[in-house]
């Protein structure tokens, strides 16, 4: 195959060059979505973010940066899955920009959309903490209600057991103090019923024959 003529081979080295950063641009991951910023405290925050489907995701980059320009930090996580990540040594009471990018296999992909926050001031701690001491004491309350609540479905429970028991008792010792009078009964019947009249001691009166008495005259 003949060489290309000189004046074409810059249009060539373009072409390549252009093909090139289009297979690079497909291959890498798209923007992460759903930016979110969480817990935010006086020096600290979370920060959240979702992954489209289908894509190898292999780590992430967060740029941060406050809105007055005075400091910026950029970080890099690889060899992770995590969707989330906490910002640390923040100033109190100072906004913030921050993007997230996915890094993949084959680059980083286009930063995503711009999420301003703004950290709470140190005197804004305590009516958090008290909310939150406040949300575990009614937990604690709902918790400690519900366990009375079902030791009393036992109680009355045991209870009513009980009393099926107690009244099955007294059925069965009705019935068998009803048999025991009843076999008492027959075997104490009136002996008149089955013995014989007794005859008189003395028997039949005999009727005496009186003897015939002779007079004797004398002459």
């Amino acid at each position: 195959m003949a060489p290309l003529p000189t004046y074409l081979r810059p249009a060539a080295v373009l072409v390549l060059v252009s093909c090139d950063l289009c297979l690079v641009r497909a291959n890498r991951p798209p923007s992460p979505v759903n930016v979110t910023v969480t817990q935010l405290k006086a020096n600290s925050a979370t920060v959240s973010w979702d992954v489209p489907e289908g894509d190898v995701v292999i780590g992430y980059a967060i740029s941060q940066q406050r809105q007055d320009g005075q400091m910026q930090r950029f970080i890099r996580e690889v060899n992770t899955t995590n969707r989330a990540c906490v910002l640390w040594d923040l100033a109190e009471d100072a906004d913030y920009i921050i993007q997230v990018q996915s890094i993949g296999l084959y680059g980083e992909s286009q930063a995503s959309k711009r999420v301003h926050f703004r950290t709470l001031k140190q005197s804004d701690r305590l009516p958090s903490n008290s909310s939150n001491q406040g949300d575990i004491t009614m937990e604690g309350l709902d918790k400690e209600r519900q366990l009375q609540t079902g030791e009393m479905v036992i109680i009355v429970a045991v209870l009513l057991m009980w009393a099926a028991v107690i009244a099955l008792f007294c059925k069965q010792y009705d019935i068998i103090k009803d048999n025991d009078s009843n076999n008492s009964k027959e075997k104490t019947k009136p002996s008149s019923e089955h013995s014989t009249p007794e005859r008189p001691a003395g028997g039949l009166l005999r009727s005496k024959k009186k003897s015939p008495s002779v007079n004797i005259i004398e002459v």
